[in-house]
């Protein structure tokens, strides 16, 4: 198996937690190293691999994939320049700050012959896998509505200035908003219309920090809801269709374990506590059924071995760059639509 030399644009949290740790154990990839700016942390960790002064270091040298983990608003300049050095990209959510942006990045990275990946690992998380095999199914018959919710209770600002300074790539519609708009276009596709609601309710915020967005299909209706005042989480998932309904709390584990210095396994890494089962209430063969489902193993060590695959065998990305650009043509529609107060087609 060749390696995928792989380096990191930044070693702080996402890619001391998300990256790193699934890069070092998949067997297809090698760690290189991390353009690090001031603090040279990725030693503690990996002693053997480099710490680069500057990107264009970085870009230079023998490495095949780059993984962009810099604030959003960033995202479009640094990701841009590593396709341009002909390195293959994995570029974090959100994706990009406009629709023109990610088109941009999508047809430069097809015109290089590089492949271009959206980090959305929320894809691969227990408690959404879940939801997507109920669905998948048809246990609900058709769907008439559903309702995701990313809910915390954390009125403090973030002591990381980027998140809270006003600027392209910050507030919850470009944080949180792109793991549930995602979700979504994985299970229904892209919707008719969209209305939007987006505010700030925390005290001296400068980005807002609450969404609510009405997604309209032909025959049903999704809303998707985060927000940080919710100190008494509702289900993280409740679908409803013509037979039966599915709610499902938010429960996956891999982002406290790996905060945790946990390693990831293929055996029973992302299990969820049996308590955080989903309930099925729904018809089956003229009979009523409500019961818990037990969850799905979640694992974003898919994505990655997605994206070798990609490289490797050619294979289409896990997340490509259009699905990236389906997530900011909701995002774009959500901000007019709250601006302007009115619904907006796509």
């Amino acid at each position: 198996m060749q390696k995928i030399r792989t380096a990191l644009l930044s070693y702080g949290m996402s890619g001391k937690v998300f990256h790193a740790p699934f890069i070092s154990f998949h067997p297809g990839f090698e760690l290189i190293g991390s353009w690090e700016r001031s603090k040279k942390l990725i030693r503690e960790d990996y002693p053997s691999v480099k710490s680069y002064f500057q990107i264009d270091a970085l870009l230079e040298d023998d490495v095949d994939l780059v993984i962009v983990n810099t604030p959003v608003e960033t995202h479009y300049e640094y990701a841009k320049k590593v396709l341009l050095a002909g390195k293959h990209a994995i570029v974090e959510k959100a994706f990009t700050t406009t629709v023109a942006q990610a088109q941009e990045l999508a047809a430069l990275a097809n015109e290089r012959g590089v492949k271009l990946a959206v980090f959305q690992n929320r894809r691969w998380d227990s408690d959404f896998k879940t939801v997507q095999k109920i669905i998948s199914e048809k246990k609900l018959g058709d769907i008439v509505e559903a309702e995701f919710h990313f809910d915390r209770y954390n009125p403090l600002l973030s002591p990381k200035s980027h998140k809270e300074t006003a600027n392209s790539g910050a507030g919850i519609l470009k944080d949180l908003g792109p793991h549930l708009i995602d979700q979504v276009l994985c299970l229904f596709g892209l919707p008719k219309a969209v209305f939007a609601d987006i505010r700030i309710t925390r005290e001296h915020s400068l980005v807002d920090d609450y969404i609510d967005i009405l997604l309209y299909y032909p025959d049903s209706r999704v809303r998707l809801k985060a927000g940080f005042f919710v100190r008494e989480a509702n289900p993280a998932y409740v679908i409803h269709g013509k037979k039966g309904s599915f709610l499902k709390p938010r429960g996956d584990v891999q982002e406290d374990d790996l905060k945790l210095g946990k390693k990831p396994n293929l055996e029973e890494w992302g299990t969820e506590a049996k308590s955080k089962e989903g309930l099925l209430h729904t018809e089956f063969h003229t009979d009523i059924l409500r019961e818990n489902v037990p969850t799905l193993q979640g694992n974003y060590y898919d994505f990655f071995d997605g994206v070798y695959n990609s490289i490797s065998n050619n294979q289409p990305e896990p997340v490509t760059a259009q699905d990236g650009v389906h997530v900011m043509q909701i995002i774009e529609a959500a901000i007019q639509s709250s601006a302007q107060k009115k619904v907006i087609d796509l």
